[in-house]
């Protein structure tokens, strides 16, 4: 059986038994460990959130650098119709066809 409390007369002041102290001292010790890792999460939270903003920085960057692609790309397509006309690039053979014009009527 466990031990029960025990009161000392003298003083009116009550002494817990050893399972009681025990349990006291277990409760501690969880309080302590939930403290714990409630801090580690804390700051895996802080650690997740600075990969975060670091991984958006990066897209805006990616972003920014694929709009100047682009540009390029209308710059590149402007610089050959006004060279060449308007057609269509074969990429692969880097053979251009030129779209046929129709002319227009002669007035006179």
């Amino acid at each position: 059986m466990a031990e029960e409390a025990k009161v000392v007369e003298a003083s009116n002041e009550i002494k817990f038994s050893e399972e009681e102290l025990k349990e006291l001292g277990e409760l501690q010790t969880s309080y302590q460990e939930k403290q714990a890792q409630l801090g580690q999460i804390a700051v895996q939270k802080i650690l997740l959130n600075q990969q975060v903003e670091a991984i958006e920085n990066r897209q805006t960057e990616l972003e920014s650098e694929y709009e100047a692609v682009q540009q390029s790309e209308r710059d590149l397509v402007q610089k050959l119709n006004e060279k060449y006309g308007p057609g269509q690039l074969d990429p692969q053979s880097g053979v251009f066809t030129p779209i046929p014009q129709e002319e227009a009527p002669a007035e006179g």
